[in-house]
């Protein structure tokens, strides 16, 4: 089951980052307002591991940020792996899927 760690402002959003060692973190941009955003956060409700979530609604200001820090235009629902700062998979919509994040985080591993 997926750990959802809210992330709610800048501050939030650079602690989940900083926690992650320069290792792979995944993020979740959710709307509370859209059934397709709800799907892709029941199929990341079945991801095992640590989930860092930005529902747009209360943090869009946050959305933004990785935006601009990223140049990864903001897409909602949209999943994004950053690995040092660094987007290095994104998916949005339909294409939001727990096994995916999870080959490409054993690709980036070296598992897969």
């Amino acid at each position: 089951m997926a750990n959802f760690i809210s992330i709610g402002d800048k501050s939030a959003l650079d602690r989940f980052l900083a926690d992650a060692n320069g290792g792979a973190v995944v993020i979740l941009k959710h709307s509370n307002t859209c059934s397709v955003s709800g799907q892709a956060y029941g199929e990341m409700s079945s991801f095992e591991g640590p989930v860092g979530l930005i529902t747009v609604q209360e943090a869009r200001d946050v959305s933004n940020e990785i935006e601009k820090r990223t140049g990864v235009p903001h897409e909602t629902p949209q999943i994004l792996i950053l690995r040092n700062d660094q987007v290095v998979f994104n998916a949005s919509h339909f294409q939001v899927k727990a096994d995916t994040v999870k080959d490409q985080l054993n690709r980036l591993n070296g598992d897969g």
